[in-house]
Protein backbone atom coordinates (compact mmCIF):
# COMPACT_ATOMS: atom_id res chain seq x y z
CA UNK A 1 0.00 0.00 0.00
CA UNK A 2 1.42 3.20 -1.03
CA UNK A 3 1.51 6.41 1.69
CA UNK A 4 0.11 9.21 0.33
CA UNK A 5 2.48 12.32 0.35
CA UNK A 6 1.42 16.37 0.00
CA UNK A 7 3.63 18.93 -1.08
CA UNK A 8 4.79 20.02 2.45
CA UNK A 9 6.06 16.31 3.01
CA UNK A 10 8.06 16.53 -0.61
CA UNK A 11 10.20 19.34 0.18
CA UNK A 12 10.72 18.15 3.67
CA UNK A 13 12.23 15.12 1.35
CA UNK A 14 14.11 17.45 -1.04
CA UNK A 15 15.86 19.40 2.08
CA UNK A 16 16.61 16.05 3.62
CA UNK A 17 18.30 14.39 0.52
CA UNK A 18 20.10 17.57 -0.02
CA UNK A 19 21.44 17.79 3.39
CA UNK A 20 20.32 14.63 6.17
CA UNK A 21 22.41 17.11 8.04
CA UNK A 22 20.62 20.44 8.42
CA UNK A 23 18.09 21.32 11.13
CA UNK A 24 14.71 21.31 11.91
CA UNK A 25 14.24 24.69 12.27
CA UNK A 26 16.79 25.37 8.75
CA UNK A 27 14.13 22.73 7.22
CA UNK A 28 10.88 24.41 8.29
CA UNK A 29 12.14 27.35 7.56
CA UNK A 30 13.47 26.57 4.21
CA UNK A 31 9.55 24.42 3.58
CA UNK A 32 7.66 27.16 5.40
CA UNK A 33 6.57 25.79 8.21
CA UNK A 34 7.51 25.77 11.52
CA UNK A 35 9.70 23.04 13.69
CA UNK A 36 7.44 20.77 15.46
CA UNK A 37 4.93 20.06 12.11
CA UNK A 38 8.22 19.31 10.63
CA UNK A 39 9.50 16.77 13.03
CA UNK A 40 5.85 14.88 13.12
CA UNK A 41 6.19 14.57 9.52
CA UNK A 42 9.75 13.16 9.47
CA UNK A 43 8.67 10.99 11.95
CA UNK A 44 5.87 9.54 10.24
CA UNK A 45 7.47 9.38 7.20
CA UNK A 46 9.99 7.03 8.90
CA UNK A 47 7.18 4.75 10.40
CA UNK A 48 5.64 4.43 7.21
CA UNK A 49 8.82 3.66 5.40
CA UNK A 50 9.42 6.33 2.74
CA UNK A 51 12.22 7.80 4.85
CA UNK A 52 14.73 4.18 5.27
CA UNK A 53 17.88 5.94 7.21
CA UNK A 54 20.07 8.93 7.55
CA UNK A 55 23.57 8.79 6.80
CA UNK A 56 26.48 10.93 5.51
CA UNK A 57 28.15 10.60 2.22
CA UNK A 58 31.61 10.27 1.89
CA UNK A 59 34.28 11.26 -0.92
CA UNK A 60 35.65 7.80 -2.00
CA UNK A 61 38.69 9.08 -3.65
CA UNK A 62 39.56 11.07 -0.64
CA UNK A 63 39.68 8.15 1.61
CA UNK A 64 41.71 6.15 -1.39
CA UNK A 65 39.15 4.40 -3.50
CA UNK A 66 40.05 5.76 -6.40
CA UNK A 67 38.91 2.76 -8.60
CA UNK A 68 34.98 2.40 -9.61
CA UNK A 69 34.66 -1.20 -11.12
CA UNK A 70 31.19 -2.50 -12.90
CA UNK A 71 31.14 -5.91 -12.92
CA UNK A 72 28.91 -7.50 -15.22
CA UNK A 73 28.23 -11.45 -14.17
CA UNK A 74 26.70 -14.17 -16.11
CA UNK A 75 26.15 -17.39 -14.27
CA UNK A 76 24.73 -20.94 -15.55
CA UNK A 77 23.50 -21.60 -12.28
CA UNK A 78 20.47 -20.24 -11.21
CA UNK A 79 19.11 -22.58 -8.15
CA UNK A 80 18.30 -21.06 -4.87
CA UNK A 81 21.30 -22.59 -3.35
CA UNK A 82 24.00 -21.00 -5.83
CA UNK A 83 21.39 -17.38 -5.48
CA UNK A 84 21.75 -17.44 -1.49
CA UNK A 85 25.38 -18.49 -1.55
CA UNK A 86 26.18 -15.42 -3.73
CA UNK A 87 23.89 -12.94 -2.42
CA UNK A 88 25.48 -13.94 0.77
CA UNK A 89 29.28 -13.42 -0.89
CA UNK A 90 28.10 -9.76 -2.18
CA UNK A 91 26.70 -8.82 1.55
CA UNK A 92 30.21 -9.96 2.94
CA UNK A 93 32.01 -7.82 0.75
CA UNK A 94 31.92 -4.13 1.76
CA UNK A 95 33.72 -3.22 -1.82
CA UNK A 96 30.41 -3.55 -2.75
CA UNK A 97 28.31 -0.76 -3.13
CA UNK A 98 25.32 -1.91 -5.52
CA UNK A 99 24.21 -5.10 -6.65
CA UNK A 100 21.20 -5.57 -9.36
CA UNK A 101 19.65 -8.42 -11.16
CA UNK A 102 19.14 -7.90 -14.88
CA UNK A 103 16.84 -8.73 -17.35
CA UNK A 104 18.27 -9.75 -20.33
CA UNK A 105 21.85 -11.64 -21.17
CA UNK A 106 23.80 -10.32 -17.83
CA UNK A 107 22.16 -11.74 -14.85
CA UNK A 108 23.84 -9.49 -12.57
CA UNK A 109 25.52 -6.17 -12.42
CA UNK A 110 27.95 -4.60 -9.44
CA UNK A 111 29.31 -1.35 -8.64
CA UNK A 112 32.53 -1.94 -6.87
CA UNK A 113 34.89 0.69 -5.58
CA UNK A 114 38.31 -0.05 -4.71
CA UNK A 115 41.42 1.39 -4.35
CA UNK A 116 43.30 0.03 -7.99
CA UNK A 117 43.20 -2.71 -9.71
CA UNK A 118 44.91 -4.78 -7.22
CA UNK A 119 42.49 -4.32 -4.89
CA UNK A 120 39.96 -5.30 -7.54
CA UNK A 121 41.87 -8.38 -8.49
CA UNK A 122 41.93 -9.85 -4.98
CA UNK A 123 38.17 -9.02 -4.29
CA UNK A 124 37.74 -10.69 -7.97
CA UNK A 125 39.43 -14.27 -6.58
CA UNK A 126 37.70 -14.12 -3.55
CA UNK A 127 34.28 -13.60 -5.08
CA UNK A 128 34.84 -16.73 -7.64
CA UNK A 129 36.36 -19.08 -5.40
CA UNK A 130 33.05 -18.62 -3.39
CA UNK A 131 30.67 -19.09 -5.75
CA UNK A 132 30.85 -20.59 -9.50
CA UNK A 133 30.16 -18.10 -12.19
CA UNK A 134 30.48 -18.60 -16.15
CA UNK A 135 31.71 -15.45 -16.99
CA UNK A 136 33.39 -11.86 -15.52
CA UNK A 137 33.59 -8.66 -17.23
CA UNK A 138 34.77 -5.61 -15.35
CA UNK A 139 34.40 -2.18 -16.92
CA UNK A 140 36.75 0.71 -15.04
CA UNK A 141 35.25 3.81 -15.23
CA UNK A 142 37.07 6.37 -16.33
CA UNK A 143 35.45 9.39 -15.30
CA UNK A 144 32.03 10.01 -12.90
CA UNK A 145 30.09 11.95 -14.55
CA UNK A 146 26.91 12.11 -12.13
CA UNK A 147 26.30 10.21 -9.01
CA UNK A 148 23.16 11.04 -6.67
CA UNK A 149 20.97 9.04 -4.29
CA UNK A 150 18.29 11.69 -4.62
CA UNK A 151 15.00 11.20 -6.42
CA UNK A 152 13.13 13.49 -8.62
CA UNK A 153 10.87 14.65 -6.19
CA UNK A 154 8.22 17.28 -8.05
CA UNK A 155 7.45 20.50 -5.74
CA UNK A 156 6.37 23.71 -6.95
Amino acid sequence: MAVRIDELDRKILVQLQRDGGQSLDEIAKIVGSSKTPVWNRIRKMREAGIIKQQTFLLDAEALGYEACFFVLIRTSEHDAEWQGAFLQALRDRPEVQEAHRLAGDIDYILKVRVANARAYDIFYQALISEVKVHNVTALLSMEEIKSTTMLPLEVN
